[in-house]
Order: structure tokens, then C-alpha cells, then sequence
């Protein structure tokens, strides 16, 4: 068996606007398991969502809760992105417009592989990535074109 990463754990403000975006990039991901426990401060969500090897924990926030600082991407510390691979990137490209997902970035110059960058409603930042080669020296060649 080789390593994989499962799942990413997300303490999110609003699991449904969550799901929205990760469906918008993977409409055949689902809720693998939603569940509301009993906590100090009343009632709290998760749920798992994706297929059934890979997927994203979606923890609810405490009610009032706001991020501990203003966390600005490549600044401080946290987490930057999550990459998701796609096989058809105009298609994902295409549904986060439509469903009004901005775009922060994108990388055209590069020889074996396409990446944009988007936000979800929350703030989380996204890599969506398109491999133009099956050849794993080709897919992590880092120079640009």
C-alpha cells in the first residue's frame, strides 16, 4: 500500500456554503457521514465529504466564533491551499464562475500541468490543477515553459 492523504480537517463558519464550493470543483463527491454532537457550548456539525478514499472533515465553528488573527495566505502561519487534481479543468473552471467563486490566481507557463487559484465563501484558498502528462517526471517538473 503506498501513502496517500485521506483527508484535511477544516473548522469552517458555514459547512453547507463549504459543500457548495467542493461540489461546484467535484460534483460526484457526497456526504459521507454527517454528524451533530453534544459539546460544552451546545451543538455542534461535522461532516465528511468526498468519495470514498479522499475526503474533507468539515468541523462547524463555535457560534460567534471569528478566526484567532486576520490571516492573510504565504504571511502567516496556517495553511496556504489545498490542491485538488481535476480531469477536466475548463469544466471546474467553468462551475466556480458560474456559482460566482473568485479567481486569485492563475498559472499558464508551465510545460506538463494548468493550476488556477480560488477562494470559497469562507476564505479557504484552493489550487485546482489539470496534469497534461501521465509521466510523474513530467508532472513535477518545476521550470516553466
Amino acid at each position: 500500500m503506498s501513502t496517500y492523504l485521506e483527508h484535511a480537517n477544516l473548522t469552517v463558519p458555514n459547512i453547507e456554503q463549504a459543500i457548495d464550493f467542493l461540489r461546484t470543483v467535484e460534483p460526484d463527491f457526497k456526504v459521507r457521514h454527517d454528524q451533530i454532537d453534544q459539546v460544552e457550548n451546545g451543538r455542534r456539525r461535522w461532516v465528511h465529504f468526498g468519495s470514498e478514499r479522499v475526503y474533507i472533515a468539515l468541523q462547524e465553528a463555535e457560534p460567534g466564533s471569528q478566526p484567532q488573527m486576520p490571516r492573510r495566505s504565504y504571511e502567516n502561519y496556517g495553511i496556504n491551499h489545498l490542491g485538488w487534481v481535476v480531469d477536466d479543468f475548463d469544466a471546474v473552471l467553468s462551475r466556480l464562475h458560474q456559482q460566482g467563486y473568485k479567481q486569485s490566481l492563475l498559472i499558464t507557463d508551465e510545460k506538463f500541468r494548468l493550476r488556477a487559484y480560488y477562494h470559497d465563501a469562507a476564505g479557504f484558498e484552493w489550487e485546482i490543477i489539470h496534469y497534461l502528462s501521465d509521466i510523474d517526471e513530467q508532472r513535477n517538473f518545476y521550470e516553466s515553459t
